[in-house]
């Protein structure tokens, strides 16, 4: 198999691998799980396994000693933005929140803009426009549709969270981290979160003892956390960064498929348009070599190896 085909194959497992979350927390929630006990035995789990692959891949762990408060910050805005969007699956169609997320790299681009003055290119504004359309179309999407507010706000949350997270660590000395090892403390550190959350773990549930529980906890844990992270890596060796952002567009896509087709959720015509928008969005703007993306590889390519949330 050529390099190039390889690449685009992979680049599509992390996207999809990604937009599993839904498929396994909603049945944990079903069977009485908290947000915060689902949450953190993934964290826990991920880091684990994270952590002995680059021990057998002999991939670094080392953190300057000025690095490690500023990880820890990142590492609490990571968790945050898993609590949003985890939160958001009780109050609106997983299909729509996985979507929502998507405007990520719109509200980077309008962070860039405001806090560091890099320039608003027409490729860009035209992207938030239709950005804007597509979530005014999610957030009314018609009926049969499930949407609340909160929902909205919570997905709206989670993709600011983990927009300055992915803004701090262009801005800082974490650029030069590798993918991997910035995923791995920013799950070890995110763990505290959840600790606090869960009141010094008192409020823990235990994992369901039976085998739908039990498969659910590793899925959730290995597909969207693990295989995302290694497959991206190796894709964007092989085909470069851009061309992997843009096969982030199947990670929404998933979750609209397993809320449809495993949850039974209603796909309006009103919520494909919001879809449709939010998807063209995030394509202009990955695909357009402006100047507000000129650490853009770097940026992407860090959007794209820490998707570990």
């Amino acid at each position: 198999m050529k390099g190039t085909t390889k690449g685009y194959i992979l680049g599509a497992v992390a996207a999809i691998s990604y937009g599993t979350n839904p498929l396994f927390a909603v049945p944990l929630y079903e069977m009485g799980l908290t947000v915060g006990s689902v949450l953190f035995y993934r964290y826990v789990l991920a880091t684990l396994i994270l952590g002995l692959v680059m021990l057998k891949r002999g991939d670094s762990f080392r953190l300057a000693p000025r690095q490690i408060p500023l990880m820890f910050i990142q590492g609490v805005l990571f968790a945050l933005s898993s609590v949003g969007l985890f939160e958001a699956y009780n109050y609106m169609d997983v299909g729509l929140a996985s979507t929502m997320l998507f405007v990520e790299p719109v509200i980077i681009a309008l962070i860039l803009w405001i806090f560091y003055r890099q320039r608003i290119s027409l490729a860009t504004f035209i992207a938030i426009l239709i950005s804007i359309a597509g979530v005014v179309c999610l957030a009314n999407p018609g009926p049969g549709a499930h949407v609340t507010g909160i929902g909205m706000v919570l997905v709206v949350l989670s993709a600011l969270s983990y927009s300055i997270y992915m803004v701090l660590i262009n801005k800082t000395s974490l650029r030069s981290l590798a993918g991997p090892t910035l995923t791995f403390y920013s799950l070890l550190f995110g763990i505290t979160v959840f600790i606090v959350q869960l009141k010094g773990l008192s409020q823990l549930q235990g994992v369901p003892a039976n085998p739908l529980g039990l498969a659910c906890m590793a899925g959730i844990s290995v597909f969207p956390t693990i295989v995302s992270i290694l497959t991206v890596a190796v894709a964007v060796q092989l085909i470069g960064s851009v061309p992997v952002s843009i096969l982030g567009a199947l990670e929404p896509v998933t979750g609209v498929v397993i809320g449809v087709f495993v949850f039974s959720e209603l796909l309006t015509l009103k919520a494909v348009a919001g879809i449709v928008l939010i998807l063209a969005a995030v394509f202009v703007l990955v695909s357009s070599p402006t100047k507000l993306f000129s650490h853009g590889k770097a940026m992407f390519r860090h959007i794209r190896l820490s998707r570990g949330r």
